[in-house]
């Protein structure tokens, strides 16, 4: 499948419809999605027969990615069960067999799925306003549920402290390419964060961030 007709496969998929703050619930948008999708899928062959995670899944954009490029069983982890019923309703129209949804803590989830799938993906929250070192919690759970490699997104201010997170987890971090530059040397990508919440004074912001892929040593 081709990059565009991933993105216009995923601008079916339905989003937030009261997004909440407090879980820092922000669309992961169809280009950003199909973007991380496609990389891992392409370069890295970690979709296809995978059994896949996605963290923090909220309606299912990366999830239902990751089915249609034939992941073996990609599976959506969320708090929140509004999210979850509208996750649920992406799954029926697209009718997808491949995927399934399980509502739980992310931050709590211990060694229950610990190396229990090939690949975990993720846009987590970036631990801003009331969440300061969530992105960092979700991460560790990541790395732990993973047998093969991590893909998430970071705000790029914070490369420095996740690197130094990744030394000590024994893991290797690798910032790679984003957007439509599948070039070797890592580009920057842009989260163009839409005005979701009352007290936004713009209608949107673009916020620097990482795709970074997590290996074991």
């Amino acid at each position: 499948m081709k990059l565009k007709e991933l993105e216009s496969c995923l601008q079916q998929v339905d989003g937030f419809e009261e997004p909440k703050i407090l879980l820092e619930q922000y669309p992961t948008s169809p280009h950003i999605a199909g973007c991380m999708l496609y990389t891992i899928h392409n370069t890295f062959d970690d979709i296809e027969n995978r059994l896949v995670a996605d963290l923090g899944c909220g309606c299912g954009v990366l999830s239902v990615g990751a089915a249609v490029l034939d992941a073996g069983l990609c599976v959506g982890f969320d708090i929140d069960s509004d999210a979850l019923d509208i996750f649920k309703r992406n799954v029926e129209e697209f009718d997808l067999p491949n995927i399934d949804m399980v509502q739980c803590d992310i931050c709590s989830i211990g060694e229950s799925y610990a190396k229990k799938f090939d690949t975990v993906i993720m846009n987590p929250p970036f631990g801003t306003k009331h969440n300061q070192g969530i992105d960092m919690q979700f991460l560790k759970t990541a790395i732990s549920m993973a047998r093969k490699a991590v893909y998430s997104l970071h705000k790029t201010s914070t490369r420095d402290h996740i690197q130094k997170k990744a030394n000590d987890w024994k893991v290797k971090m690798e910032v790679i390419a984003g957007t439509y530059d599948l070039a070797l040397t890592p580009t920057q990508l842009r989260y163009d964060l839409p005005a979701s919440y009352k007290f936004h004074k713009k209608k949107s912001v673009d916020i620097q961030v990482d795709f970074i892929r997590f290996t074991p040593t």
